[in-house]
């Protein structure tokens, strides 16, 4: 028999109690001791920075929002957010 032992993300505590399910159908917890919830096996989600990199790298070098929105398949909102964040006035 395989006993598994989840620990809460945020406290480190082993005092958790199933809480629902998240849309993903993965089952989500919650902490007797700090109350926040967390689920299972938490996958980060979002892209790496290395993939950032690329797309505003396409950006610089000439290429359409739209352009960049169909290759990439990333929405346009995400890659202003990203150039605003990378360089707040030059860029766009």
């Amino acid at each position: 028999m395989i006993i598994i032992t989840i620990c809460c993300q945020n406290c480190g505590s082993e005092d958790l109690v199933r809480n629902g399910y998240e849309p993903n159908r993965k089952q989500r917890y919650r902490c007797k001791s700090c109350k926040r919830q967390n689920c299972e096996n938490h996958a980060p989600n979002g892209y790496t920075e290395e993939r950032r990199e690329e797309i505003i790298k396409a950006y610089q070098e000439r290429n359409s929002m739209r352009g960049i929105t169909r290759t990439f398949g990333v929405a346009r909102n995400t890659v202003k957010d990203w150039l605003k964040k990378k360089q707040p006035n030059s860029l766009l």
